[in-house]
């Protein structure tokens, strides 16, 4: 079995070489400027970005911080059987984004997928994910339809 510290290097390591490769890739395609960005320019931001965190988790992996023993067995046990509430609700909010996106519109989609995926936590109550879903549901309407002009209709009617 690989030891924590050298499991960190080489998941650093990997992150590294995924991420040299889009970047080098990305920059064989037309990058652009960041107001009229290219097809390569996404690709390589992206890749620099995960070589940098691959770069952070190599170097956390040198400072060879030691976890209690008990907690490193707790995070590689498997629990006894599977949250079926959670996965129940996170594949049912991508297919009511779906639907109600199609059908709705982009304020019902995303309240629905918000609320449906916060409502497989057991911990939260039905206040609070109201609470989240709208505060999303917020962010997304002035993100997706006053700034970027995504082409979905805000609220559509059946």
């Amino acid at each position: 079995m690989i030891s924590d510290g050298r499991r960190d290097y080489y998941s650093g390591a990997l992150m590294c070489l995924i991420g040299v490769s889009a970047a080098y890739i990305g920059s064989t395609y037309q990058v652009g400027t960041l107001t009229r960005m290219g097809p390569g320019y996404f690709p390589l931001v992206l890749g620099v970005i995960l070589t940098f965190l691959g770069i952070l988790i190599a170097l956390s992996a040198r400072r060879g911080s030691e976890a209690p023993a008990g907690l490193i067995e707790s995070l590689h046990t498997v629990p006894s059987h599977p949250d079926w509430r959670g996965w129940a609700c996170i594949i049912g909010s991508v297919l009511s984004f779906i639907v109600l996106a199609e059908y709705a519109g982009l304020v019902p989609a995303t309240f629905a997928c918000v609320f449906i995926g916060a409502t497989g936590d057991r911990t939260s109550t039905w206040k609070a994910s109201a609470a989240l879903a709208t505060g999303v549901t917020v962010f997304a309407l002035v993100l997706f339809a006053y700034v970027l002009h995504v082409q979905i209709p805000i609220v559509r009617g059946f």
